[in-house]
Order: C-alpha cells, then sequence, then structure tokens
C-alpha cells in the first residue's frame, strides 16, 4: 500500500483537495480597472499567491466565462474591458475571495 500524505492545513488525505479550496478561499483578489491606450479599459486582477500555471489557467477560465480577451502580466490577470460584477461572482465562482 502507498503512503498517505496528509494536509498540514485540514489533517485530511491531499487527495482529496480540501486543503486547495481552502487556501484559495483565504486568497483576497483586489479587482481595479486601468484605463490603457486610447482610452480603453483594462480590468486588472491582483492579489494572489498562484503559482505561474495556475495564474495561467484561472485567466483562460475567466476570458472565456467572460468571452473577452486578456493576458497574465507580472503576477495580475488583465482582461479587456470593464467586469465589475461578472468578473466578482467568476472569481467567487472559483472559490476567491473578492475586495473591490
Amino acid at each position: 500500500m502507498g503512503k498517505d500524505t496528509f494536509s498540514d492545513i485540514t489533517g485530511l488525505p491531499d487527495d482529496l483537495g480540501i486543503g486547495d479550496d481552502l487556501a484559495r478561499a483565504d486568497q483576497r483578489a483586489s479587482i481595479r480597472v486601468d484605463t490603457r491606450r486610447y482610452g480603453k479599459p483594462v480590468t486588472v486582477v491582483d492579489g494572489l499567491d498562484l503559482p505561474a500555471d495556475e495564474l495561467d489557467a484561472l485567466a483562460s477560465t475567466l476570458k472565456r466565462r467572460l468571452a473577452v480577451g486578456g493576458t497574465v502580466a507580472d503576477g495580475r490577470i488583465e482582461l479587456q474591458g470593464e467586469h465589475g460584477e461578472r468578473l466578482e461572482a467568476a472569481l467567487r465562482d472559483e472559490g476567491f475571495g473578492v475586495e473591490r
């Protein structure tokens, strides 16, 4: 039999993934709207402490869900346009806390 590993947060087996969900819930995403060249709005999601691959995956999920373009730059997600409430709801559905 293989050796089970247990979460430092919950004490439950890591296979359940509950520790990951709790770690996400502890994070607070910050949402703000910047203005770029020619007055175009860009919604910026900042404050997430995720590895680069998870941040890229989250950005892809958000872009697909909101049907917008965007990128990951300097540890933050940048989405084309202004997406206040819809983005907040999408981040909460993904398990993150949000502050505006």
